[in-house]
């Protein structure tokens, strides 16, 4: 027992070794951008320029034991040199107002307003993963793995779910990646926002209306809709079919972070209620790609349920369903699951799903698209199973005792923190 024990000890000090030494090739800084024209923006007048060529970020490149120890992820397509087109604000729509900073943990972003209304944000495409570090990783020296995990995102994830979205008719935002040179326009914004890639999109909340829908009110953000709830009751629904294939369609391209506050809603007014459709907003988890031993033992089920890899097989649907499924899904039926699985297979083809990655630069199709088309397609396949699985699943969950994401400061009655419909 006595050598069996040392044996043990000699592996895990073997193993604690290499995990310093993987990350021990990880650059701190964790905002790099480079524009191969040249190593010195300030030199650079864009306004002579329509767009310009950047690679994302070079932090994530890795030796062979750095890939070993925290995964292959996608290094290759944030260090691709890639074609953005150059915005100016005071031009862009015909000119843009900031409303506002905003942004999550992790991404940056401006609100911005346009002239004629619409309300659109800029959010960043490369991340500040460095408010999710805890303080025992600080401590061990080990943040830069929370920093490296940023490469399981893919960059363009959101342009390429944009368009398979659109097959599914299911309202999203136009993501589209820009870059923002430093300008007056950005005013105290400057020195922080200029210089940057970012995905330009409609805001999931607020302004004139941009979707499909041409008799939608407004565009609300999940709790405004909960206190438009409280004043219609009744007379307000959610469109139940549409969400359920929106949630099934997360699950296809392997978005396990839907939580409530990436969620807006359009306002219908109907003849006599109104109608809220859902408008997923927010796609950086798309196609979430880990691997290598740190990442496989950090995601185990046990440990963290819902952070998953994108494979051609769901490793563990109980962690995909979240209070946000419960609150507003729990008491649908089973058929209503079945019959939305079965329209998502016809209309996403497999011919469909391959032509809406071809909205990516060539070089990214190369790097990434046939390996997650696989996936896509095989999940797919699976379908109507999946989403049996995530009815049942959801059912057996009882209604939420506490307010969802983003819901804790209003005071709303207590049937409606327990579930939209029960009030």
């Amino acid at each position: 027992m006595k050598k069996i024990g040392i044996a043990v000890g000699v592996i895990v000090l073997i193993f604690i070794l290499l995990t310093y030494f993987s990350i021990a090739s990880t650059h701190k800084n964790t905002t790099t951008l480079v524009i191969n024209e040249t190593s010195d923006l300030t030199t650079i007048d864009f306004t002579e320029h329509d767009s310009v060529t950047i690679t994302p970020s070079y932090l994530y490149k890795a030796n062979a034991l750095k890939t070993l120890m925290q995964g292959e992820q996608y290094r290759e397509a944030w260090s691709t040199p890639i074609n953005f087109p150059i915005v100016f604000l005071d031009t862009l729509y015909g000119g843009m107002e900031i409303l506002e900073e905003g942004g999550g943990k992790q991404t940056h972003s401006l609100k911005l307003r346009s002239k004629k209304g619409f309300v659109y944000s800029l959010r960043s495409i490369n991340k500040d993963p460095q408010p999710l570090v805890p303080e025992w990783a600080e401590t061990l020296g080990l943040e830069n793995i929370i920093v490296d995990g940023i490469s399981a995102q893919h960059p363009f994830a959101a342009i390429a779910v944009a368009s398979l979205a659109d097959k599914a008719e299911l309202i999203h935002t136009k993501p589209k990646a820009v870059f923002v040179p430093k300008q007056e326009t950005l005013g105290e914004y400057n020195e922080d926002y200029g210089n940057k890639i970012y995905l330009l999109e409609h805001e999931t909340e607020g302004g004139k209306n941009w979707t499909p829908h041409n008799e939608v009110e407004e565009i609300i953000d999940t709790d405004d809709l909960q206190e438009l709830k409280v004043e219609l009751g009744p007379d307000l629904k959610i469109d139940r079919k549409t969400l359920i294939r929106a949630r099934l369609f997360d699950i296809l391209i392997g978005d396990w972070d839907r939580h409530s506050k990436q969620w807006g809603w359009a306002i219908l007014k109907l003849d006599n209620s109104y109608k809220a459709i859902p408008i997923a907003g927010d796609r950086d988890n798309a196609f979430f790609n880990i691997g290598g031993l740190i990442p496989t033992i950090i995601s185990n089920r046990h440990l963290l349920p819902g952070l998953q890899p994108f494979e051609k097989d769901i490793d563990y649907l109980p962690g995909l369903v979240m209070p946000f499924d419960v609150y507003f899904l729990k008491g649908s039926t089973k058929k209503e699951f079945l019959s939305e699985a079965e329209k998502l297979q016809y209309m996403l083809k497999d011919t469909t799903i391959e032509n809406s990655f071809k909205v990516w630069p060539k070089q990214l199709y190369k790097l990434d698209a046939e390996e997650i088309i696989a996936a896509i397609k095989s999940r797919k396949n699976d379908l109507p199973k999946i989403a049996e699985d995530f009815y049942e699943n959801i059912s057996k969950k009882e209604y939420l005792h506490t307010p969802l994401k983003g819901s804790e400061d209003l005071n709303l009655p207590s049937p409606l923190v327990r579930c939209f419909d029960c009030l």
